[in-house]
């Protein structure tokens, strides 16, 4: 590889964190420095490679050539990865400016668009192809999937473009595929996985959905015979699922009373019994493959950290490591933005003994090592300490710090925030209420003051203190509101009742502080943040079968209802621009703008279907305008959706959220945590914004440590938030791995052979 260096690799650094600290060091000598990587750095690239892989879960087989190395560095950087994205989102948007359009915009432009996209997943596809084996390549069937909807929708787009060159409108039928990238690029895999779950979960929850639709057909035979001359008809009957639709589909009950209890017979059995069965069903076999889908996960993560090992490994003794200086060269390389500190608190973990290299075991561990987010804090004096020492260290200063820090000041404030609560329901003209909101609002700014006055600022508006930013944020917010609503109410000009709306629904934000100082309710919305990642994926899931159904809805749909104002009374209003509607359920309710006409207005129509809110009433709408096989859209859509995806959605939340809830420290956390403990330099997320952590910090024996450690540097546990949704599903089931669990083969794993997996590199002949 010559004198060329990869970027990231590490440059030396000045005087450690150890040292620093006072505690025992062991500082890089000169030719430790600057001498050549051994045992290359090519393969120190290609273990940084495979320790990255199993850092973010990435699950790429790649040529480990050094040319192929290289290319695989720029395929998994951010830039690649973000142009990647920006020209799906392209690809994707362009249904809002393609007929029937929200924005028009003539076809030659729409056309170039997504050429451009086309040409852009096509070198992508390319470049990946370039890093990874041929036969890998060939075999996976994503990359077909890519490939394929490339050709079919240049296909589509040529066939379109001349057929509207002579007037002819057609249909394009390749916009539904466009999700394809979205899900088929590697950097999508968690949505792929989503997706590769539930096609897991299905044969299992078949015999149930029959059993289910086999009750539906039974009660609907037996209404249609029971009450078939009476206004209720079988399809009406299917939709008294939802419970919200129940009044419209049992006008049987008018005639006589009795049939009201077929109805709610039907509703217990179908609505409360099947689909909480359903949902259990679901739930136990979803979550059964997610396990085997993240141990496999986990047993992939292993076996790129033993080839990372078998890389860097020289024999010591008896037995394999990895000496220290090539250890700080690969962390240097994976984490170029590490800081030391937070490099040395790694290298004592991992080499517990101080031998000077890592063993098997501790090196395996260091992607998890990676992943956990250490926070070096720089602890210092509050300002006004610096500034004027007598007067803040002055005894009614002293008083006033310790009553801010006291826990009654807290319940005061929470006593202070309930009442403002009942005052926020009165009379907002009556003029006591009007003062007591500034009332309210100066106890508010004067507790933030005090808090600032008591904690050093810079800590307690740190980078990672969310609920203090919160707290500030609400309380400014409010300011805000109160000052604009007075300042509307004395301006006679400015009188709109929209902009008083805004302002009074700021004011009750302020009601949001009741978060921040109950901890329970900060538990349950830090576990809901922590788990969003995940939520997110689902997001990625369901907007991808959202656009497929809208796109479809758009080519069947569009032009069909059309929505005018209000106001307006003509005929073509009162039936929605549709003679079909007329005297129908739908345009009597006015639903003229629940149409397909555009992609905004289709994602509206599936959100309201999704909520199982008057399904019934838009799905007799639709095909009162078009045919009656237009229901089997509705019926599709609610199965995909409503009973199968939202299910798995509940299932898999509902095991984040318990596993985010009654979080424990993994061993790894335990083992950062202990370390930083041992080295006198610990401190908890409490005592950040404090300043003053001498009466807390476990420093232990270290003598002349404490005083070196007080006078800078501080670490904690960042939080328990995840880098990315792979680490909080391995977190989920780690517990039921071996850590000397090595698991099954590559070629078991992925069902590739080794060859095609890990082509031989004369680099690995010779380790065993």
């Amino acid at each position: 590889m010559g004198s060329a260096v990869a970027p990231g690799l590490p440059s030396c650094e000045s005087p450690s964190f150890f040292g620093r600290l006072g505690a025992s060091k062991r500082v890089l000598s000169y030719s430790d420095c600057h001498s050549p990587l051994f045992p290359g750095d090519q393969d120190l690239l290609l273990a940084a490679a495979y320790v990255s892989d199993a850092q973010y879960n990435r699950n790429v087989p790649f040529e480990t050539a050094p040319q192929a190395v290289r290319l695989y560095y720029f395929y998994n950087h951010w830039t690649m990865q973000a142009a990647t994205y920006f020209f799906i989102c392209v690809d994707l948007s362009l249904a809002l400016f393609e007929e029937p359009a929200l924005f028009p915009l003539p076809l030659l432009a729409t056309s170039i668009a997504e050429v451009l996209c086309l040409t852009a997943f096509f070198g992508r596809l390319v470049h990946f192809a370039k890093v990874t084996p041929q036969m890998v390549f060939w075999k996976d069937t994503k990359n077909i999937c890519i490939m394929v909807t490339i050709v079919l929708t240049l296909v589509d787009l040529i066939l379109y473009g001349s057929l509207d060159a002579v007037n002819i409108r057609s249909i394009r039928w390749s916009r539904p595929l466009r999700p394809v990238f979205l899900i088929n690029f590697p950097e999508s895999r968690q949505i792929r996985r989503a997706f590769r779950s539930i096609r897991n979960t299905l044969p299992d929850i078949l015999y149930v959905f029959l059993l289910f639709t086999f009750s539906m057909l039974v009660f609907s035979l037996m209404a249609l015979k029971l009450f078939g001359d009476r206004r209720v008809h079988s399809w009406q009957f299917l939709h008294c699922l939802p419970r919200s639709n129940t009044p419209r589909v049992m006008p049987a009950y008018d005639f006589n009373w009795w049939y009201s209890l077929y109805f709610i017979t039907y509703v217990i059995i179908n609505t409360y019994i099947f689909m909480s069965v359903f949902l259990a069903v679901v739930y136990n076999n979803y979550r059964k493959h997610l396990k085997n889908e993240i141990r496999k996960l986990a047993y992939l993560k292993r076996h790129k950290m033993i080839e990372a090992f078998n890389i860097l490994k020289v024999k010591v003794g008896p037995e394999f490591v990895v000496e220290e200086a090539q250890w700080r060269r690969l962390v240097r390389t994976v984490a170029p933005d590490m800081s030391s500190g937070h490099l040395e608190l790694l290298l004592r973990i991992s080499d517990e003994g101080q031998t000077g290299h890592v063993d098997k075991m501790n090196f395996l561990r260091l992607a998890d090592l990676l992943n956990i987010q250490v926070v070096t804090i720089n602890i210092k004096r509050h300002p006004l300490e610096a500034w004027v020492p007598r007067v803040y260290q002055s005894s009614a200063s002293l008083l006033v710090q310790k009553v801010v820090r006291h826990r009654i000041f807290v319940w005061v404030f929470d006593v202070i925030i309930l009442i403002n609560a009942i005052f926020i329901a009165l009379d907002e003209k009556n003029p006591f209420v009007s003062y007591a909101e500034w009332l309210f609002l100066s106890l508010y700014v004067i507790e933030i003051l005090l808090k600032l006055y008591t904690y050093e600022p810079r800590a307690y508006f740190g980078r990672k203190q969310f609920w203090n930013w919160f707290d500030t944020l609400i309380i400014i917010t409010a300011l805000v509101a109160t000052v604009a609503n007075t300042t509307i109410q004395s301006a006679r000009k400015y009188n709109s009742q929209q902009i008083l709306d805004i302002v009074l629904i700021l004011r009750i934000l302020r009601l949001l502080r009741v978060i921040v100082t109950v901890q329970r309710f900060r538990v349950i919305v830090t576990t809901l943040i922590n788990i969003g990642p995940t939520m997110l994926t689902f997001g990625g899931l369901v907007f991808v079968v959202y656009y497929a159904f809208a796109i479809v809805g758009m080519e069947a749909f569009h032009g069909k209802v059309q929505f005018f104002d209000p106001n307006f009374t003509t005929p073509d209003a009162l039936v929605c621009g549709n003679p079909a509607l007329k005297g129908s359920a739908f345009s009597r309710g006015r639903y003229c703008k629940n149409n397909f006409n555009d992609l905004a207005s289709s994602f509206v129509v599936l959100m309201e279907l999704t909520v199982v809110n008057h399904v019934l009433l838009l799905a007799d709408g639709f095909a009162l305008v078009t045919h009656q096989a237009a229901k089997l859209y509705f019926i599709l859509f609610h199965i995909v959706v409503v009973i199968l995806i939202v299910n798995i959605f509940i299932a898999f939340i509902l095991e984040a959220f318990f596993v985010a809830y009654s979080l424990e420290k993994s061993e790894v956390e335990t083992a950062i945590e202990k370390k930083i403990q041992e080295l006198g330099v610990g401190i908890q997320e409490e005592e950040v914004q404090d300043g003053k952590p001498t009466d807390h910090v476990d420093t232990k024996d270290h003598g002349d440590n404490k005083r070196k450690a007080l006078e800078g540097l501080y670490c904690r546990i960042a939080s328990k938030k995840y880098r990315t949704v792979d680490a909080l599903l391995q977190w989920m089931f780690e517990s039921e791995i071996a850590p000397e669990d090595e698991g099954p083969s590559l070629d078991e794993i992925l069902n590739f052979s080794p060859s095609d997996m890990y082509p031989k590199n004369p680099n690995f002949e010779n380790s065993a």
